[in-house]
């Protein structure tokens, strides 16, 4: 490669916002006892920054292609930065989550931009090197997020896995202005801002919603208003796309069953991969006393594994049907669930060990092929949407992951220890029941909770696993009158890992904007 100066300032952006998905982890029982958080707290934690990033991801990348694709980007990094700061600052959990959200906006800008780009930045040969290292950093960095988080929580304290961002965000932005030219998309693009604040409204209000039933009880007045909520938000999201000339997502795309099975697919796998993740680390440190750091090597059987497994799977998976490698994949994560679901008062954390391996060989299958389905789903002139769906509707995944299971890991904890007591429990509070509640009850019912959300996961992948293999086929003539659309930031990030494209190279340029 001719310079490694633009691949090495984007990368180093992609890292850090990709490391901050999977960072905070860790670090939750922490947080709970420094700000008295709930646990809706902390689902808010991992779920405003997921959520953000979810829902403004596909606008965020067309206006990028209005406004100047390294503009955004710095823009993006200084947002982060910023928001970083006020995290590192929280004196509450309520500035912690606001700020949280403040970086995920900041984290979609990042994101949108990264493979515009690198697309403008290199040609031939060097795109192809810069996309192999790109993804190798972003895969990475799933790895590394649980061990950074847990050594800098039991190090200098869990507001540094944030003030670590102020040096590296600095950093990012002086290389990108320095080595990283501007590029913008074809003249005449529109922003759909209305159809992104709509879905926007969409996705919050209905993970809200989730949230407040597992609080409230379902059929509370406030779960029923935030999901009527989150229903009229979705009815506006269509009526948008339908009549805007240039919207965010086409949904003729969706009479396609193999580009709505991906989709499932998306939601499915990162929402069953790494929706229990949280409370187990919270498990793992509040139950059975675990350092933070002795917490991050139980979950590195996930993350590493996956990321062996898709370096392996993009060499060796070349000639085999996406749609057998996703449905394969999701039907693994399944499997890696159930075997979890076999905890009780007295486990240790080996008993997690296979079901974290089985999981990540999974991911390491799923991970890789999604995106390279979805653009074998849609004409190419929308490529770049259906990528950028896909990796919004994996954030979005995520983030109803985390509530969903969280509401079934605290509904089943119920049945022994009552409401209050459940939830203090479930947010890493144990320690505030001593002397009220047995600690054996607390710790077998923790179990059999998370036995009922690790069940509920592998149950959401496997119906998702055999969604993708009826649904998404080999695809066949397209005809000329498919329907044609905007082409934007088909990057994305699940906790640990950014879609990526094995068996075919679309031009980066076409398939990222």
């Amino acid at each position: 490669m001719r310079t490694w100066g633009p691949l090495a300032a984007v990368s180093l952006g992609t890292f850090m916002l990709l490391l901050d998905v999977t960072i905070v982890i860790v670090a939750l029982p922490d947080m709970a006892a420094a700000l008295h958080a709930s646990l809706s707290d902390l689902q808010w934690v991992i779920d405003g920054y997921a959520l953000a990033l979810a829902a403004l991801l596909l606008g965020v990348g067309a206006a990028a292609d209005v406004f100047g694709r390294r503009r955004l980007n710095v823009i993006g990094t200084a947002l982060f930065a910023v928001a970083s700061l006020g995290c590192g600052l929280a004196s509450d959990a309520d500035v912690l989550v606001a700020a949280r959200a403040v970086q995920g906006l900041g984290a979609a800008a990042m994101l949108a931009t990264t493979l515009p780009l690198l697309g403008a930045a290199y040609q031939g040969r060097d795109r192809s090197a810069a996309l192999g290292v790109w993804g190798a950093v972003s895969g990475a960095s799933a790895a590394l997020g649980p061990i950074v988080g847990g050594l800098l929580t039991e190090g200098p304290g869990w507001r540094w896995i944030f003030f670590v961002n102020l040096p590296v965000s600095v950093a990012s932005i002086w290389l990108t202005l320095r080595l990283v030219p501007e590029s913008r998309g074809p003249a005449g693009r529109r922003v759909d801002w209305a159809g992104t604040a709509a879905f926007a409204c969409f996705a919050g209000a209905g993970t809200y919603g989730v949230l407040r039933g597992g609080a409230d009880g379902w059929t509370s007045a406030a779960a029923g208003t935030w999901f009527a909520v989150s229903a009229l938000a979705l009815l506006g999201f269509v009526l948008v796309e339908r009549r805007v000339a240039q919207p965010l997502l086409d949904l003729r795309l969706l009479r396609k069953p193999a580009f709505t099975g991906v989709l499932i697919g998306a939601v499915g796998y990162n929402g069953a991969a790494f929706g229990v993740v949280p409370y187990l680390s919270i498990w793992l440190q509040t139950m059975l006393g675990m350092s933070p750091v002795r917490g991050s090597l139980v979950l590195l059987p996930l993350a590493g594994t996956s990321f062996v497994v898709a370096l392996v799977a993009g060499r060796l998976l070349h000639g085999v049907a996406p749609r057998l490698v996703i449905g394969v994949g999701l039907l693994l994560i399944g499997a890696g669930g159930l075997c979890m679901a076999v905890l009780d008062a007295g486990s240790s954390w080996g008993v997690l060990a296979p079901g974290l391996a089985l999981t990540g060989v999974g991911s390491g299958l799923v991970a890789p092929g999604l995106a390279g389905a979805a653009l074998a789903s849609v004409p190419p002139a929308n490529a770049g949407m259906a990528g950028g769906a896909v990796n919004a509707f994996r954030q979005l995944g995520y983030a109803i992951g985390v509530a969903l299971f969280g509401t079934v890991l605290t509904a089943r904890m119920q049945d022994s220890l009552g409401h209050d007591a459940a939830h203090t429990a479930a947010g890493g509070g144990a320690a505030a029941l001593h002397g009220t509640v047995p600690e054996h009850a607390v710790r077998a019912a923790f179990a059999h909770g998370l036995n009922g959300a690790s069940l509920a996961a592998g149950a959401a992948a496997l119906v998702a696993g055999v969604l993708v293999l009826v649904m998404v086929r080999a695809p066949g003539k397209r005809a000329s009158a498919e329907p044609t659309g905007r082409v934007s930031g088909a990057v994305g990030s699940a906790p640990g890992r950014v879609a990526g494209t094995p068996g075919a190279r679309p031009h980066v340029e076409e398939a990222t904007r």
